[in-house]
């Protein structure tokens, strides 16, 4: 499959997937956007198992099954014995994604593997956040615990966006930053783009606007200076960049 096939401009991507971008910051918001989330990411797998063409998007979600089936089991448990509610199935927003995905008529891969990235920003934005500040030491540990294979499912499917994008893949801790923003097909929202920007220690963020090459530019105030920020599709902050 060609690299315009895979990662063409794509009119499925939705402004939220299988994680909100927003972070948790009590124990039963963990547990729902986490439970639905993880639901989502195995009914959407389930799908591309049958219906994807390459077969090392096929593999990716098989591996998606079978890690976020048994995460979903383990957060059951847990949240059950704390006395949580878990959802059982899917929000209105994530069935109405599912119902999108499962109507794709055409480029069914490229659909699914825009979705997983940015599933999967926020999927370890969530549980990184809940894992340094939540209230719940049970689900603390859960999240610390299942965030290094996240962050694995994060690295695999941005290695299979890049190989077919001839792209470099996402960055990982030991990538090092590169010197401008990267050109590529981003998956991040307006609102998870912000996010990200204030996560790097900036503020008073406003203006955003995604250029031709995928980049999300706008300003940003830090040590009350105003300044341009400038975020790529691998999820690198820069300022000054025009």
């Amino acid at each position: 499959m060609s690299a315009r096939t895979l990662l063409a401009p794509l009119a499925l991507a939705m402004a939220s997937l299988a994680f909100p971008a927003a972070g948790a910051d009590n124990a039963q918001t963990f547990v729902d956007k986490a439970a639905v989330g993880g639901l989502f990411e195995v009914d959407s797998s389930k799908l591309a198992q049958d219906r994807a063409k390459e077969q090392q998007v096929k593999n990716f979600a098989e591996k998606m099954i079978a890690d976020h089936g048994a995460a979903n089991d383990k957060l059951k448990k847990l949240a059950t014995e704390q006395k949580l509610r878990v959802p059982a199935q899917l929000d209105a927003m994530h069935e109405s994604d599912l119902e999108k995905l499962q109507n794709t008529t055409t480029e069914f891969d490229q659909s699914y593997v825009e979705m997983q990235r940015s599933a999967h920003a926020d999927a370890v934005n969530l549980f990184q956040s809940y894992a340094k500040d939540g209230d719940n030491p049970g689900l603390k540990a859960f999240a610390a615990e299942t965030l290094p294979t996240l962050k694995m499912h994060q690295h695999m499917i941005e290695k299979i966006a890049a190989a077919n994008a001839g792209m470099p893949a996402v960055k990982s801790a030991s990538t090092p930053k590169p010197p401008a923003p990267v050109p590529g097909a981003n998956s991040f929202t307006e609102a998870q783009a912000k996010a990200r920007i204030q996560d790097a220690g900036y503020t008073d963020i406003s203006s955003l606007a995604k250029d031709g090459q995928g980049i999300w530019r706008g300003e940003a105030k830090k040590d009350g200076k105003s300044i341009s920020v400038a975020l790529d599709y691998q999820g690198n902050v820069f300022v000054g960049q025009q």
